[in-house]
């Protein structure tokens, strides 16, 4: 997940489909019945092509196996928000529905809901390899109605990432272990006192970060506070969402003082759609960066190939669990998501879509995505494989962080809550917001997105 400092663009302009025209896609434009049309997030970095190579890799293989069958590609090369924008434009018609799509986790309800995509439990029931995942994994595709919307090809994990070399002539420890929030902070403010032309801590905020400031940032700030035994956003029991939490401000106070203090990137870098493949391509390599509340799949920038090669990575970077607010139990937090491999209401081909997605999904080529893309298997089989395990530092931590990790409740609603904590973030960074009036406007927003299902903790 990558970024840059470039001017906002609209989504329009943004987003390019390469190779084929949205009214060349779906059923009422003739489509081919002997092509799957696919369509998956490009990277917004030129040069990571991680996704791109291995979905070449697997039409290669679908291609020999299926004589006559064909494969074609329509990527949507865009920042997270618009890839989301352009991808439920495409599933409206089905003049411009593909027959494959790559959904996130976190919008898949919303999808459902909307009719956008088609159950696949008749095609799962047929296929062996479905017992193969783990159950968190196949819940994070099923629709309140108890059906299944998608594949899993991973999940992922956060954590902090801080950069040895920084620490170092800051005079900290190089296996750093966090136990509060104050201990990361103290450590931010020690790098921007001894380190001068670093960003001390890179945390990610507001809208034009979209889904990465909720789930990187505040989600990982959030699901820290309490006691950990109950969801800080959304109240299983009453099934519904809550305002009004300590916790909640605690965590926007902890966003605020990140950038009121400049212990983060300047503001107008931080507020940047494309920031994120600054911070992998270029700062971090650089040295740039101290410490990054960040995800797993990182290293996948890194790889040979990738056109930001950093074989150091692994010895000039560490890893830490990102701690509680206090360090209550259990004493650290993750937050996990992944994406899905659909097949839209519209689709024109859905059984050659699911075909390709069991060429997808085979042993063999999960385990060329996971290391791949730095993700965390899904697949059990998988998951016990010592070439999966043993291929890449860091992927031993990670997939330990699932036993404390956390999923973003996956209802229809939670697009628009992620989208009002955003807008909090953003408030509190910029300043324009004091913490008490952002999260007073939150709960009204809350409260105004979700139909009045909130509850006050």
């Amino acid at each position: 997940m990558p970024v840059r400092p470039t001017a906002a663009l609209t989504p329009l302009l943004v987003i390019a489909l390469t190779g084929t025209a949205l009214t060349a896609c779906g059923g009422d434009s003739g489509s081919d019945p002997d092509t799957v049309k696919v369509s998956y997030k490009q990277s917004t970095d030129n040069s990571v092509k991680v996704m791109d190579t291995y979905l070449a890799g697997v039409k290669e293989q679908f291609e020999r196996e299926h004589p006559g069958k064909k494969v074609e590609f329509v990527p949507i090369k865009a920042p997270d928000s618009e890839y989301y924008t352009k991808l439920q434009q495409m599933l409206r018609s089905p003049r411009t529905a593909p027959d494959l799509v790559y959904e996130d986790t976190f919008l898949i309800n919303s999808d459902i809901t909307s009719g956008y995509l088609k159950p696949l439990d008749p095609y799962l029931a047929k296929w062996p390899d479905w017992s193969r995942f783990v159950d968190s994994a196949k819940a994070a595709a099923r629709g309140r109605d108890g059906k299944t919307y998608g594949v899993p090809d991973g999940t992922d994990t956060r954590g902090l990432w801080f950069d040895r070399r920084v620490f170092r002539k800051a005079g900290l420890p190089p296996d750093w272990r966090p136990r509060t929030w104050d201990d990361v902070l103290a450590a931010a403010r020690t790098i921007k006192r001894k380190v001068p032309g670093v960003v001390p801590l890179n945390v990610y905020t507001g809208k034009p970060a979209g889904e990465r400031a909720t789930m990187q940032g505040f989600e990982m700030l959030l699901y820290g506070t309490g006691d950990g035994t109950r969801d800080p956003l959304y109240d299983s029991g009453s099934q519904k969402w809550i305002t009004g939490s300590q916790g909640f401000k605690d965590s926007l106070e902890f966003v605020e003082t990140v950038y009121r203090d400049k212990l983060g990137p300047d503001v107008s870098d931080a507020l940047d759609p494309n920031f994120n493949t600054a911070v992998n391509g270029e700062l971090l390599p650089q040295g740039k960066i101290g410490i990054a509340l960040d995800g797993s799949w990182l290293p996948q920038d890194w790889l040979p190939g990738s056109g930001h090669e950093w074989p150091q990575w692994s010895k000039q970077l560490g890893l830490a669990a990102m701690p509680t607010q206090a360090g209550q139990a259990p004493g650290k937090v993750s937050m996990s998501g992944g994406w899905t491999w659909s097949v839209p209401a519209k689709a024109a081909n859905p059984g050659l879509a699911f075909d390709f997605i069991r060429t997808l999904q085979t042993k063999d080529n999960a385990r060329k995505w996971y290391i791949a893309n730095s993700g965390i298997a899904v697949r059990e089989d998988v998951a016990a494989d010592p070439a999966y395990t043993g291929a890449q530092p860091g992927i031993r931590f990670f997939t330990d962080l699932v036993a404390s990790t956390h999923y973003r409740p996956a209802y229809p609603a939670y697009p628009k809550v992620s989208t009002a904590v955003q807008e909090a973030m953003e408030a509190v960074t910029t300043g324009d917001l004091s913490v008490a009036k952002a999260a007073s406007e939150y709960d009204a927003t809350l409260a105004d997105v979700t139909g009045g299902q909130v509850v006050r903790k």
